[in-house]
């Protein structure tokens, strides 16, 4: 894989420590800023809807812009809106800066999305989006833990300021290792805007953008009220909160190296097998919540078959979006993050429920059925990896 590629992923860490890290922050947050947490987690879902509509927008806007130009950008004005953030004692306004970052993030990773299929082999990817999202799982082991460690110890404010402060190495990156021209050449091939967003219209992109989307969004509903569940359910310290999403993070990163390696050529199996066992893992999850053991191990394995499932999917939509080649990038990007938007939205609900914290794992579980049930008639379009027109 070429060097370019970790660069970009190196700023995916930095992105993902700041989308993933409100999973341990959101109580302090809450108390300091004189909130429900239930309210905070709207913070998870502005960031996710941001991007999702930020991401065709800003990719749109930036399909002709020199690569390397708009990738410090959108860095340099994703560490600012963290620096703003970590300063506010106002909860609008800081759900304001989520989506200034999110907007800014959103047009990163479309722009890296293209950028990453566009630096290898036609049939290479699901690996370099498997590096690419290397950045992503890192963000999961080392950052988001870290950041809660830091909330724990100094505040949430700190792991705002940390977050800015790793945006500028992977600047320097961008500008040291990310060429200077010769981008919208080899990325739009001359095709125009509208026939890229007639792409849309394909019934198999729709499916596998549709169907990411519910996987993430299961995969956020639980991942943003992990803190309550190990905390209140499990009766664990604070600081087990970092324990349970550094292996929520080894899991993605075992699923997502996993799945890269198979998601080209080979993506049936993987949804086939991962699918039914990420639906029979929420629904366990929440019933063996209680048990603190049993509690880490799940948190582990639903992290490896969330990944693995999602990043699959995510990179079909670059597949079945080939005729999109600057636009394709934001199609993945929005799926990712119509799901991260709804997830939670969706798992708030039922905190003030009878099922408490455990509202948000049960959630899980039905979104990832109604993912199985979308998906099975359509089997045959995961059976290899090509793209041909099943649906059309």
């Amino acid at each position: 894989m070429p060097l370019p590629l970790y660069l970009l992923a190196v700023a995916v860490f930095a992105m993902g420590t700041s989308e993933f890290m409100l999973a341990g922050l959101l109580p302090d947050i809450a108390s300091d800023l004189d909130v429900s947490v239930g309210t905070t987690g709207v913070l998870t879902s502005a960031f996710a809807i941001g991007m999702t509509v930020g991401a065709p927008l800003v990719a749109a806007l930036a399909r002709n812009w020199p690569r390397r130009l708009s990738l410090l950008g959108f860095i340099l004005a994703f560490a600012a809106a963290h620096a703003v953030g970590a300063l506010t004692t106002s909860f609008p306004l800081l759900l304001a800066t989520r989506i200034v970052a999110a907007l800014a993030n959103a047009g990163f990773l479309a722009v890296a999305l293209t950028a990453a299929a566009t630096l290898v082999s036609p049939g290479k990817k699901g690996r370099a989006l498997a590096v690419l999202l290397s950045g992503t799982t890192a963000a999961t082991i080392a950052g988001v833990p870290g950041g809660s460690v830091l909330g724990t110890l100094l505040g949430w404010r700190a792991t705002f300021w940390a977050v800015a402060a790793l945006c500028l190495p992977a600047a320097l990156g961008i500008l040291k290792g990310i060429p200077a021209g010769g981008v919208k050449e080899k990325t739009t091939g001359g095709r125009a805007l509208r026939a890229e967003l007639a792409q849309l219209a394909r019934p198999r992109l729709i499916l596998v953008m549709l169907l990411g989307a519910l996987v993430n969004a299961a995969t956020f509903a639980s991942f943003t009220f992990l803190a309550p569940v190990v905390t209140g359910t499990a009766g664990l310290s604070e600081l087990w909160v970092s324990v349970a999403l550094v292996l929520f993070g080894m899991g993605s990163s075992v699923g997502v190296t996993v799945a890269g390696r198979l998601s080209d050529q080979s993506p049936g199996p993987v949804i086939a097998v991962g699918g039914p066992l990420l639906l029979i893992g929420w629904p366990t999850l929440a019933v063996l919540a209680d048990e603190p053991v049993a509690l880490l191990a799940l948190v582990f394995v639903q992290g490896a078959l969330s990944f693995a499932l999602g990043s699959t999917l995510i990179t079909r939509v670059l597949y079945e979006a080939a005729g999109a080649p600057a636009m394709a990038g934001s199609y993945a990007t929005a799926a990712l993050n119509v799901g991260a938007a709804g997830g939670p939205l969706i798992a708030a609900t039922t905190l003030n429920t009878g099922a408490g914290n455990l509202g948000p794992l049960w959630s899980s579980g039905l979104l990832i059925a109604l993912a199985l049930l979308i998906a099975f008639p359509f089997r045959t379009v995961f059976t290899d990896g090509s793209s041909t027109e099943v649906l059309q």
